[in-house]
């Protein structure tokens, strides 16, 4: 079982010293039987006047950092090590009942997958539902482990990956015209397509080891990257990433699990000043896997 060890830092620039409000932090992974946590470190510049940790109401750590005075720069880092199983293909030990698609999840899960299953953006032709039914058998019935792999690797085949300087994600049928995104945009577009078909769906926001990365020479060029799972009965939450073509957890480590996005900001916070007093921000990721 490997270990990694996680470094990541955001800096934010202002030309004058500006107040800071309440800043909310999700840097802190996910204790569960495929990851486990050594050791967690956080700093933060200028020192906070509090800083206590809650549970969203997925479960996901929250740190809450309030601030007094006034300050030109502001610093969050964290150090992170965690032993991680992998899991080099998803273990589809799915119950009988579900095993092709289509299927019905038993009503005391539905009732609380509901939302997960529900579509949350417009798409008033349906061509989001269009394009994942093309991977439906004509012959009635699909082999579902099959059905939502053929889907994730199909995103990270005829999908282009590009990074984007706005925040947030883009509409999902917006990526199925541009044919492009970012790993965020992938997800979300993972999850609607999914639940186009009836299956649960969440976003999930954490860390990618990318082995070409794992030197002491190499610096910056990490983010926090976006995948999603899909709830299948007996298998549990199964991790796709259409964005590198991943099945299962290999190479990822989860830090926050949602039902959309917007719920799953890896840092989010705000200042007293005007727009202008904003020089810029700076983030650095290192995930390396230790010897």
């Amino acid at each position: 079982m490997p270990i990694f060890s996680v470094k990541h830092s955001t800096s934010y620039r202002y030309n004058q010293p500006v107040k800071f409000g309440e800043h909310r932090l999700m840097f802190r992974p996910r204790d569960s039987f495929d990851q486990r946590l050594l050791d967690h470190a956080l700093f933060v510049a200028p020192e906070p006047s509090g800083v206590r940790w809650i549970h969203d109401v997925f479960g996901n750590c929250v740190a809450v950092i309030e601030f007094e005075g006034s300050a030109n720069e502001l610093h969050f880092a964290t150090d992170i090590r965690l032993d991680h199983t992998p899991q080099h293909a998803p273990d589809f030990r799915i119950d009988d009942a579900a095993l092709n698609y289509p299927f019905s999840y038993d009503p005391d899960e539905a009732a609380d997958l509901a939302q997960t299953m529900e579509r949350h953006h417009a798409d008033d032709a349906d061509e989001i539902g269009k394009w994942a039914r093309q991977f439906l058998s004509a012959a009635g019935q699909t082999e579902t482990g099959k059905l939502l792999m053929t889907l994730c690797y199909a995103i990270h085949e005829s999908f282009v990956y590009s990074r984007r300087v706005e925040t947030g994600t883009q509409p999902p049928v917006v990526t199925l015209h541009l044919r492009k995104g970012t790993c965020r945009d992938f997800a979300l577009f993972m999850m609607e397509a999914v639940r186009s078909l009836g299956f649960a769906a969440r976003f999930v926001t954490g860390y990618v080891y990318v082995p070409s990365r794992d030197n002491a020479d190499v610096r910056g060029g990490g983010s926090t990257h976006a995948w999603c799972q899909v709830y299948l009965p007996g298998a549990g939450w199964v991790e796709f990433d259409p964005t590198n073509g991943i099945v299962g957890n290999r190479d990822l480590i989860r830090v926050a699990v949602a039902r959309h996005p917007q719920q799953a900001i890896p840092l989010s916070g705000s200042y007293s000043g005007s727009a202008s007093s904003f020089v810029g921000m700076s983030v650095e990721v290192k995930v390396a896997k230790e010897n």
